[in-house]
C-alpha cells in the first residue's frame, strides 16, 4: 500500500502522458541550464565554454513520456501483485472490483493534490494500444472445437441479440426523454440511439476477468465469451453507423439501407483482411527454422498490422485481429520450436494482463471528475433497462435457436448469460468519442454508473449465484490422449452418417475443411521437417501445449493423504521426450498387415509341439495350409485325407471327432463347398485305418476332440 500510495503521488504530479488527456497546458520549465557547449540565449546554436562544470543536474522533461508510462504500469503491476496476496479477498471480489477501487483511490489523490480533475484515458490511446493484445489474447488461445460448434449460437446472441438492445434501449430512452420534456427534451431519437448502441457493449474484458474465476462449463463459458467478443465489433459499427447519421442534414430510407450494407461490409471486410494476414503469417513463420529468435515477434506484428489496416479502412479491428490469430494459430505452433510457443503464450498473457489492469484502473481514475450531470429518470432508467432488454432478449432468441441445437441450453445457463452481460472499458472510451452537445455530460455520468453498477453489483454477486443454481462446472482435468482419440473417432463417424443420408451439417463441413486442411494448407504452410505423419502425434502434441497453457489457470489436483510424491520439472519433460519419440517411432514403423488366418501359434504352450508350416497354392486360389505335425505313423494315416483336401480352394468349419491323442488347435487347410462329401468319405475310411494302439477300450469313454477347419477367404 506504501508503494502504491508513493506512485500515486507521483503521477499526480505529472500525470499527461500515456495517451491521456491533460488537463491544462504543462508549465514551460524555468531556469534550466543551458546545455553544455552551447549558448542557448541567442538566437542560433553557437558553441560556448560553460561557465561552470556542474557535478549533478535533473531534466525531468527529458524523459517524462517513458518514466510516467513506466510508472502507470508499475502502479498497475503491484495492485495485481497485491491483489493475489490479499488473502480470502479474491474469493469475495472480482480482481476488475478491486483494480477500479485502486484507480478511484489515485484519482482522489491527484485531484487532492492538484485540486483540478484528473486526467482521462483518451479513446484513440484505448483503441489502439490497450485493446488490441486482449482482442489477441483471447483469439489466440480461443478453444476452437467449442467455438467454431457453438458459432451458429454465438452468431445468433453477437448480431440480433445486440440488434435487439441497441433498438430496445434507444427506443426506450427516447421514450423517457419524452416523458421528461423539462429536463431532456433537447435528446433526439438519434442521440439515443447512439447512446443505446454504445452502452449495449458487452465487454470481453470484463467478463473474462470475472468467469475465469469461477470455472463453469465450458458451453457457457464460449457462449457468453464468443458473444462479448463478437458484440463488441457489432456495436462499434453500429455506434460509428448512427454517428454518422448524426452529421447528415437529414436521414432517408436510402441511407438506412446503405448504413445495412455498410454493416455487412465493415464485417466481412474485417474478417477478410484477418484471414489475409493470418495466411501470411503462416506462411512466414515457415522459412523460420534458422532464426528461431524472431519467430515470436511474426505473430505480434502481422496480428497488430491486421488491427490497424483494418482501422485504416475503416472495417472491423476486433474482427480482423481475432480471425488472424484463429487462423494463424495451428501452422504457427507446428513451425516454430516449444521454446517460442512458450514465449508466444507468456508474452501474449503478460501483455494482455497489462492492459487488461491499466483500462480498469483508469476505469476508476476517470470516474473523479469535476462536473457531473445528474438525471434520475435517465439513469435509473439506463440501468433498468439494460437487464431488461438483454433478459428477454437472451430468452427469446434461446426459445429459437434451442429448436435447431442438440444440446439445448439450459434455463440456468440463461439466466446466467443475461446476467453476466458487464460493461466496461468499451462504452466507456466510445461516450468519449462523442461529439460535443448539451447532454453529453449526462452520457458520461450514465456510462460510468452502469460499468459500476454492473462490474461491482453484477460481478460480485454472479459467483454466488452460480453456486446457488448449481450450474455445471467445468472439468479440471485435461482430456487424455484417448478421449480425444474416442472424440475424433465420433466426429468421422457422425460425418460419414450425415454424408450417406444426404444432410450437411457442421460434421460433414467440418470433414470437408480437414482434408482440404491436410491435402493443400499444411502442405504449403507447414515446414516438411514439422510435418506430424500421424494423428495420434498431433493429438498428443496439442495436448502437450494444452497442458503447458493450462498449468496455471487449473492446476492438478494432488491427493494429499497419497504418498506419491510430484514428478520434478526435469522428470516430466524427460517423459515428454520419450513419449514424443516413441510415438514418432512407433509412427515410421512399417507395420506389415495381418489377419487371424497368418498369425503365428504361441510355441510357449505347447513345448513338444512343432513349429508350424505355411504353405502357398499358385494361381488366384490360394490358401494357407497350417498342419500340426505329429508322429510319423499318424501323419501317414492321415496323409490320404490331407490330399482329399488340399485342392480345394473353401469349406465351411468343421468340428469332427476323431479318438487320436487329444492334439490342440490341429488346423488343416481350407476346401470348398464340394468338400462336404469328401468330407464323410475321408472320415470313414482315416477311422478303419486307425492302428491298434490307438483303439479306444470298450471300458472307457472317448476321448473328444475338435477340429476346427479354418477358410481363407478370397
Amino acid at each position: 500500500m506504501a508503494a502504491l500510495w508513493t506512485l500515486s503521488l507521483l503521477l499526480s504530479a505529472y500525470p499527461g502522458c500515456l495517451g491521456l488527456t491533460p488537463p491544462a497546458e504543462l508549465p514551460q520549465p524555468h531556469n534550466q541550464p543551458p546545455l553544455l557547449g552551447f549558448n542557448s540565449s541567442s538566437g542560433g546554436l553557437s558553441m560556448d565554454l560553460p561557465v561552470a562544470l556542474r557535478v549533478f543536474s535533473m531534466d525531468y522533461h527529458h524523459v517524462q513520456a517513458p518514466f510516467e508510462i513506466v510508472l502507470w504500469i508499475m502502479l498497475a503491476s503491484l495492485a495485481k501483485l497485491g491483489f493475489h496476496w490479499s488473502g480470502r479477498v479474491p474469493a469475495v471480489v472480482p480482481e476488475s472490483c478491486l483494480l477500479i477501487m485502486v484507480g478511484l483511490l489515485v484519482g482522489g489523490v491527484i485531484y487532492g493534490v492538484r485540486h483540478s480533475a484528473p486526467p482521462t484515458l483518451s479513446a484513440n490511446s484505448f483503441f489502439l494500444f490497450l485493446l488490441p493484445p486482449i482482442v489477441l489474447d483471447a483469439g489466440y488461445f480461443l478453444p476452437g472445437r467449442l467455438f467454431f460448434e457453438n458459432l451458429g449460437t454465438i452468431l445468433w446472441y453477437a448480431v440480433l441479440g445486440t440488434l435487439w438492445n441497441v433498438l430496445g434501449i434507444g427506443l426506450s430512452l427516447y421514450g423517457v426523454c419524452l416523458l421528461a420534456q423539462s429536463s431532456l427534451g433537447d435528446v433526439s431519437l438519434l442521440h439515443c440511439l447512439l447512446f443505446g448502441s454504445l452502452i449495449a457493449a458487452v465487454d470481453p474484458v470484463a467478463v473474462l476477468s470475472v468467469f475465469q474465476e469461477m470455472h463453469v462449463n465450458d458451453q457457457l463459458h464460449i457462449l457468453v465469451f464468443g458473444e462479448s467478443l463478437l458484440n463488441d465489433a457489432v456495436t462499434v459499427v453500429l455506434y460509428k453507423l448512427f454517428e454518422s447519421f448524426l452529421r447528415l442534414p437529414s436521414v432517408s430510407g436510402v441511407d438506412v439501407l446503405l448504413g445495412g450494407c455498410r454493416v455487412v461490409m465493415v464485417g466481412l471486410g474485417g474478417l477478410c483482411v484477418g484471414l489475409f494476414f493470418g495466411l501470411v503469417a503462416a506462411l512466414t513463420s515457415r522459412f523460420t527454422s534458422r532464426a528461431q529468435v524472431i519467430a515470436p515477434l511474426f505473430v505480434f506484428l502481422y496480428s497488430y498490422l491486421s488491427y490497424l489496416t483494418s482501422e485504416m479502412l475503416h472495417l472491423s479491428g476486433i474482427m480482423a485481429i481475432v480471425t488472424c490469430a484463429v487462423t494463424m494459430k495451428q501452422y504457427v505452433e507446428a513451425n516454430v520450436s516449444e521454446r517460442s510457443n512458450t514465449s508466444i503464450q507468456y508474452f501474449l498473457k503478460m501483455w494482455s494482463s497489462v492492459s487488461e489492469t491499466l483500462i480498469f484502473i483508469f476505469l476508476g481514475v476517470s470516474t473523479i471528475q469535476d462536473v457531473h450531470m445528474w438525471s434520475w429518470p435517465f439513469v435509473c432508467s439506463t440501468l433498468l433497462l439494460c437487464l431488461v432488454w438483454r433478459a428477454t432478449g437472451v430468452l427469446l432468441l434461446t426459445a429459437v435457436v434451442n429448436k435447431f441445437r442438440r444440446n439445448a441450453v439450459t434455463f440456468r445457463d440463461q439466466f446466467i448469460i443475461a446476467y453476466g452481460g458487464l460493461r466496461g472499458a468499451i462504452c466507456f472510451s466510445l461516450v468519449f468519442l462523442i461529439d460535443d452537445f448539451p447532454k453529453k455530460r449526462l452520457f458520461i455520468t450514465t456510462t460510468i454508473v452502469v460499468i459500476l453498477f454492473t462490474v461491482f453489483v453484477q460481478g460480485m454477486t454472479i459467483k454466488p449465484l452460480v453456486e446457488l443454481l448449481d450450474v455445471k462446472r467445468k472439468k479440471r482435468a485435461l482430456p487424455t490422449v484417448s478421449e480425444e482419440i474416442h472424440s475424433r473417432l465420433i466426429d468421422h463417424l457422425l460425418a460419414g452418417i450425415e454424408d450417406v443420408v444426404g444432410y450437411w451439417g457442421q460434421h460433414y463441413w467440418k470433414d470437408k475443411f480437414e482434408q482440404f486442411n491436410k491435402k493443400y494448407l499444411r502442405r504449403f504452410l507447414i515446414h516438411e521437417d514439422h510435418q506430424a505423419r500421424s494423428s495420434i502425434l498431433r493429438v498428443y502434441q496439442e495436448l502437450e501445449r494444452r497442458e503447458q497453457r493450462g498449468d496455471e489457470e487449473a492446476p492438478p489436483i494432488v491427493d494429499p493423504h497419497s504418498n506419491s510424491r510430484p514428478l520434478l520439472p526435469e522428470e516430466m519433460d524427460s517423459i515428454r521426450r520419450i513419449l514424443s519419440r516413441n510415438l514418432q517411432n512407433f509412427n515410421n514403423k512399417q507395420t506389415p498387415a495381418y489377419s487371424r488366418h497368418t498369425l503365428h501359434q504361441d510355441a510357449t504352450k505347447d513345448k513338444i509341439r512343432r513349429p508350424l508350416y505355411r504353405h502357398q497354392s499358385l494361381g488366384e486360389r490360394y490358401t494357407y495350409d497350417t498342419i500340426t505335425h505329429w508322429s510319423q505313423r499318424e501323419d501317414r494315416e492321415f496323409d490320404g485325407s490331407h490330399r482329399a483336401r488340399a485342392g480345394l480352394s473353401r469349406s465351411h468349419t468343421v468340428c469332427s471327432m476323431s479318438s487320436r491323442p487329444i492334439l490342440q488347435d490341429c488346423m488343416v487347410p481350407a476346401a470348398s463347398a464340394q468338400a462336404q462329401q469328401v468330407d464323410r468319405k475321408t472320415s470313414s475310411t482315416r477311422e478303419d485305418r486307425i492302428s491298434p494302439q490307438h483303439q479306444i477300450p470298450m471300458g472307457r469313454a472317448p476321448k473328444k476332440h475338435l477340429s476346427f477347419f479354418l477358410e481363407n477367404e478370397k
